[in-house]
């Protein structure tokens, strides 16, 4: 697992050597066009994963709350959870290939990235599920069931929910490409969070702003989870990483490690 393993020998069809890389939005779109296909695949085979714990988690939440049977439901929930990490940092993995001009077979990569990581990554998988549901059912409560009158409780939600969406996608990243005890990559995607607040800021906006808008639609939003089920989880994670993965990237010099090792592979064949 991580970097400095040999794991990163397929080199995928890329671009022209001397084809400067487009930016910003242009190179979100290309990005999104190119791969649109791969995009999906890989959106749904992490669906999939979700889809056991999130289904036992708002059956529970609407059919049984509040009561000891939500408890149970909701237990359940976190412990169908348990693929949802290793998904993850799959799924980070190979938005970050993409975004390296070397796209390879989904399922491979995906299913990869997956088993070589799976024993670290389910727990924090679990962790961040677990966050992510109580978050669901405190805007529930403040928003559905009009308790809103608490903005010192709405305030600290949005807080943890920014800080959360900044720090997540480098403790994922990190998973993917670096061998270090999770310990120590709590403490350097807190780090690298707040050492690049602006990219860490706009990741985290950027990347919840599909979620922000169902939830501010709901119940409406609904009628769109078949579009969140086939793309709209790509698009969020996609527009995180363009804004992530530079400073990750250069902390680490991921790509310049990698091409330097596919050079050298190539002059030993």
């Amino acid at each position: 697992m991580g970097l400095f393993s040999r794991n990163y020998n397929r080199p995928g069809p890329g671009v022209s050597k001397d084809e400067p890389r487009k930016k910003g939005v242009a190179r979100f779109f290309e990005l999104l066009f190119r791969d649109f296909w791969d995009l999906m695949k890989i959106n749904m085979l992490f669906c999939l994963c979700v889809l056991p714990s999130a289904v036992m988690f708002f059956v529970g939440f609407d059919l049984l709350y509040p009561s000891i049977a939500f408890i149970v439901s909701f237990l359940l929930a976190l412990a169908l959870a348990f693929p949802i990490g290793g998904a993850m940092t799959a799924y980070v993995y190979y938005i970050t290939k993409m975004m390296r001009d070397d796209p390879s077979y989904v399922w491979y990569e995906f299913k990869r990235k997956f088993k070589e990581n799976f024993k670290q990554a389910a727990p924090v998988g679990v962790v961040c599920t677990a966050f992510v549901y109580t978050q669901i059912m405190l805007w529930v409560l403040l928003v559905m069931e009009e308790i809103n009158s608490d903005l010192v409780l709405l305030t600290v939600s949005l807080a943890s929910l920014v800080i959360f969406g900044m720090i997540a996608p480098y403790v994922f990243l990190h998973l993917a490409y670096v061998d270090l005890n999770t310990t120590g990559i709590l403490k350097n995607s807190m780090l690298m969070s707040f050492g690049y607040l602006p990219r860490s800021f706009m990741g985290a906006l950027l990347s919840g702003l599909i979620w922000i808008a169902f939830a501010l639609f709901f119940p409406a939003s609904l009628m769109f989870i078949p579009v969140i089920g086939l793309i709209g989880v790509s698009i969020a994670i996609l527009l995180c990483m363009m804004w992530v993965w530079k400073p990750f990237d250069s902390h680490f010099k991921i790509e310049e490690t990698l091409v330097a090792r596919l050079e050298e592979d190539s002059e030993k064949e």
